[in-house]
């Protein structure tokens, strides 16, 4: 299987995008939590932790019996989880250099395994959760949320079609995304297919919900922050030029965010082993 390679910024300079996105995530992220049902005492093993934003959230549900394992493959994104978690919670806690399709054991172990906005950094997230399958010991709980960045560009593209013209680098921001991430070999619409994965490899109680990332200031923010973070490999795919960034870069900082559709939405899943 090859090794996972994160396609954005996989080092402390990602932090500040990570946290925007953690607030925009807020209530997703609960409900999530909510629907696997943590209970103080799980072990819980995350896959992906980068910065622990989303792991702040898993480790305020556990008690001093509970363990929790984060698994990434940046040393220095889980420096700066470790600092943040080790203050807010009494849990055991494990953080695993790795990569996310080689946790195995750590896997088989977990009473919940969970991943946000993980899966479609991979080439085919479905052969990892096809082999986690067997490993996973039978009640584990699993939950994952994935973005959806191409279905929202219907209606932006309607909008923009009718008189609309401000939205215009909203939509190209999405399409890039989209096309980057397909250029890279990654699956960036894993979240509109995985039901139907999980149910193919024999999960039970597999269940879906969507929500849309609501559009203000700090989505704009985050947004501008990506194109920091993406620029050299933009440019080096042929996704877009370093002139079209900076227009794009200048459109977006000078939009006002009254009135602003989503740009892009989630897929909240959760099943059973």
């Amino acid at each position: 299987m090859k090794p996972i390679v994160y396609a954005l910024g996989a080092d402390a300079s990602a932090a500040r995008r990570l946290e925007i996105q953690d607030a925009q995530f807020a209530a997703i992220s609960e409900r999530l939590l909510d629907r696997l049902h943590v209970q103080p005492t799980d072990r819980v093993v995350e896959l992906g932790v980068g910065a622990g934003s989303f792991s702040r959230r898993i480790v305020r549900r556990l008690g001093p019996d509970a363990t929790f394992v984060g698994v990434d493959y940046s040393q220095g994104l889980l420096d700066q989880a470790a600092q943040s978690l080790e203050t807010i919670t009494k849990a055991r806690l494990r953080l695993v250099l790795s990569d996310i399709q080689a946790v195995g054991e750590l896997a088989a172990e977990a009473d919940v395994l969970t991943a946000r906005t993980v899966l479609h950094h991979l080439a085919f997230p479905e052969v990892l959760l096809g082999k986690l399958r067997r490993l996973l010991r039978p009640g584990a709980r699993l939950g994952f949320i994935e973005p959806e960045f191409r279905v929202p560009i219907a209606r932006l593209a309607a909008l923009e079609d009718a008189g609309r013209t401000e939205l215009a680098p909203l939509r190209r921001w999405a399409e890039g995304i989209s096309r980057y991430y397909q250029r890279c070999g990654l699956a960036p619409s894993i979240g509109a297919t995985l039901v139907r994965t999980l149910e193919l490899a024999g999960y039970q109680r597999v269940e879906s919900e969507w929500f849309e990332c609501p559009h203000d200031a700090a989505a704009i923010e985050n947004m501008l922050l990506y194109y920091l973070e993406i620029r050299e490999k933009y440019v080096s795919l042929g996704v877009m030029t370093s002139a079209e960034i900076d227009e794009d870069q200048r459109l977006l900082a000078s939009l006002s965010t009254d009135n602003l559709p989503a740009v892009w939405g989630m897929y909240c899943v959760t099943c059973e082993a």
